[in-house]
């Protein structure tokens, strides 16, 4: 008994009460926890994984948001993989971009358990299969091509990592093309001494579904009639007269021409540069220096000032470019009334048009815009008119009179369209060493804008990867954040811990 009156005595201590009250408190904690995570577990994936990748990698831009809220019709992604042994990272994407829009519908096949599927949709393991059926369409996009492989590390060393996540950039570009029946030929010239793309940008041309092709100038008679856009990158020497008329017949026909140069200005091609006279732009002499906005003091690394509106503000918010070797234009009358012309990216004011001998002080454009409205009329004659006759030769007063009352009952329909010259005076902006070297400044979205603005009711949907390299936090310019960040919350913490210290050793 009085064993087991000094167990009750036991559970009766003040210590044992607080046991029971930890343990009590431990198991109801634990049974919130349980509770919590099967709640959580009901949320839909795209909504429960946050972003904590330091690149935002599941981030998407209102590019592809207003695209996706803009879809009148049924998109399928049929993804052909095992879902469990699939990237997290791609099944993650594929759940957030499922997410944005009901028209969206993803299925996932076993291409183990049902083999058969990769014979229906002919194509590999891994794939995503994007098809519209109102526009009958249909693409893929490789799991390669969303997470890319790091090719040095893969055959040098044996290592599997990767370097780039390029989700949005492949979905969006397969939506916009399923969903979009309007096709655009981007035509570059050759037999100039052309520089050739980077794989950067003709990427980006892909995303946006626009065909790249080359032409000749020398061995065609006239501009393809499919050329929506003549693209002419850095020549080196000039074009002759007839192509000169080629290229203006074009532009009068209405036609869209971008020019980018390089070390070679327009003032050293006398036969392009006259073209650009006529609509109002003219080169000047030498490459421009700009101390007032350069790149860690190199006066010729510069950051043009943006002046853009419409189609070529779109995406563009920092406003930072970077080009180097750039030659300045200046904007005069064009040769006629019709032609507007407007500068988009110039220097400031303090820079210099530097040569050998001189250095001119002043503001130079280093890309505009001319447009013209072409009108032209399509007569369709009456049929009466075409009719004579040869009985009626005696009376010539009657025939003419007769030939006058026909000629008013001709119709005529008038339709306008807008001839496009762009030109940039630094093809640097869209140079690969820099592009790749700077993925944060904007210089491809700048040129991409620049070629979407010569086509109709288009947007440019061009989304570059995202890095998955790590990032390091570094504060080359000193402002009043990083100010803060350096000095103000470790001095903070300092003196809070300070004030704690030396009130308990008082008390």
């Amino acid at each position: 008994m009085n064993k087991i009156k000094s167990l009750k005595n036991i559970f009766r201590t003040s210590g044992t009460r607080h046991g029971a009250y930890s343990v009590g408190l431990t198991v109801l904690v634990i049974a919130v926890v349980i509770v919590f995570n099967l709640i959580v577990g009901q949320i839909p994936e795209a909504y429960r994984n946050l972003d904590v990748s330091s690149t935002k990698i599941y981030d998407i831009s209102d590019t592809t948001t207003e695209l996706l809220d803009s879809l009148d019709s049924e998109v399928d992604m049929t993804v052909l993989a095992v879902k469990d042994s699939t990237d997290e990272r791609i099944t993650t994407f594929l759940s957030r971009y499922a997410a944005l829009s009901d028209k969206i519908n993803v299925e996932w096949i076993d291409p183990v358990l049902h083999p058969s599927a990769l014979t229906d949709y002919d194509t590999t393991e891994n794939t995503i299969v994007v098809s519209c059926e109102d526009t009958g369409k249909t693409t893929t996009v490789s799991f390669d091509d969303i997470l890319v492989l790091d090719q040095y590390s893969y055959y040098y060393y044996g290592t599997e990592s990767y370097t780039e996540f390029d989700g949005e950039g492949q979905l969006t570009s397969a939506v916009n093309y399923v969903t979009n029946d309007t096709d655009y030929t981007i035509y570059q010239t050759t037999g100039h001494g052309e520089s050739s793309l980077s794989s950067t940008i003709t990427d980006l041309m892909e995303k946006n579904s626009y065909t790249l092709s080359e032409v000749n100038l020398l061995m065609t008679t006239s501009i393809p009639d499919d050329c929506d856009l003549l693209l002419m990158y850095a020549p080196t020497t000039d074009l002759s007269e007839d192509e000169a008329g080629m290229l203006r017949s074009y532009l009068a026909g209405g036609g869209k021409v971008m020019i980018l140069f390089g070390d070679t200005s327009s003032a050293e091609l006398p036969n392009l540069s006259g073209v650009l006279s006529e609509y109002g732009i003219e080169a000047a002499d030498g490459y421009i220096a700009d101390p007032a906005r350069c790149y860690q003091g190199n006066y010729y690394y510069i950051f043009p000032e943006l002046s853009v509106s419409g189609d070529m503000a779109s995406g563009i918010s920092s406003e930072m470019v970077l080009l180097t070797n750039a030659h300045g234009m200046k904007l005069v009358d064009p040769e006629r009334d019709t032609i507007s012309t407007t500068s988009f990216m110039s220097s400031s004011d303090q820079a210099y048009a530097v040569t050998e001998d001189t250095q001119e002080q002043g503001s130079y454009t280093l890309g505009a815009v001319a447009t013209e409205t072409i009108e032209s009329t399509d007569e369709e004659s009456d049929g009466s008119t075409a009719d004579t006759s040869d009985s009626d030769t005696a009376d010539t007063d009657s025939a003419d009179d007769s030939s006058e009352d026909s000629s008013s009952t001709e119709s005529g329909s008038t339709e306008s369209t807008e001839s496009r010259l762009t030109v940039i005076s630094a093809g640097s902006l869209i140079d690969q060493s820099i592009t790749d070297t700077f993925p944060q400044l904007e210089n491809t979205q700048v040129f991409m804008n620049a070629v979407t603005a010569n086509f109709e009711g288009v947007q440019n949907l061009s989304i570059e990867a995202k890095s998955l390299g790590t990032e390091y936090n570094t504060m080359q310019h000193i402002g009043l954040f990083s100010f803060l960040v350096i000095f103000g919350i470790p001095a903070v913490i300092l003196i809070g811990g300070f004030v704690v210290w030396f009130r308990r050793r008082r008390a």
